[in-house]
């Protein structure tokens, strides 16, 4: 077999790989990120990263090939569920801490609205996007919905409840298109007060 062979088989590409160390390579994702919230994906490079992370575009190119696969791989490193751990007993002051844990994290917001269009033209950003921010977080929520019902609280039919999730992660990504501001937590537990809470029956 060829040195040609060897390089393009798995373990040759694992090997190449594995000269990063993870924390070098958590500071070329968080990078990649940083430069998509503040500039838009379509005008982030490989070589503005490699720039501001002071290495060879060659290492990017040859760890992640192009940019989309470089921004999926970041996306999917970032997965971070902020809803886990609440369970306080009650569905409605789950529901508020819910709303203000998704206030907290408005680069998130950032973040979708900087990917644009991007994300509906290629499957695999999209789908790392799904990854990272929003399927963990549905589950977190269906899972604290299933245990209020369990609890008695509200019916299994009860017709709102596949819409929580759409509520309340969609306040928080619409708000700046309508107001030009982003959702704290104080304006989603204020929605989920006003809004979700009598759409389930609760108080």
């Amino acid at each position: 077999m060829t040195s040609q062979a060897a390089d393009a088989s798995p373990t040759g590409a694992a090997s190449r790989r594995s000269k990063l160390t993870p924390e070098r390579e958590q500071e070329f994702f968080d990078a990649v990120l940083e430069q998509v919230r503040e500039c838009g994906y379509e005008a982030v490079t490989m070589e503005g990263v490699a720039a501001s992370t002071r290495c060879s575009k060659s290492t990017l190119y040859r760890q992640w090939r192009n940019k989309p696969r470089f921004v999926a791989a970041a996306l999917r490193s970032s997965r971070c569920v902020r809803f886990t751990g609440i369970d306080t007993g009650s569905l409605a002051e789950d529901l508020r801490a819910v709303a203000r844990a998704a206030g907290e994290s408005a680069h998130d917001t950032r973040l979708m609205q900087a990917l644009g269009n991007a994300v509906k033209l290629d499957k695999e950003l999209q789908q790392a996007l799904r990854e990272a921010l929003v399927e963990p977080e549905v589950r977190m929520l269906q899972t604290i919905l299933r245990r209020g019902v369990e609890r008695g609280e509200v019916r299994a039919d009860h017709p709102a409840l596949p819409y929580v999730p759409a509520q309340i992660l969609g306040m928080a990504r619409v708000r700046p298109m309508l107001e030009g501001r982003y959702a704290d937590g104080a304006y989603l537990e204020r929605f989920v007060e006003a809004a979700v809470l009598p759409a389930l029956g609760l108080t």
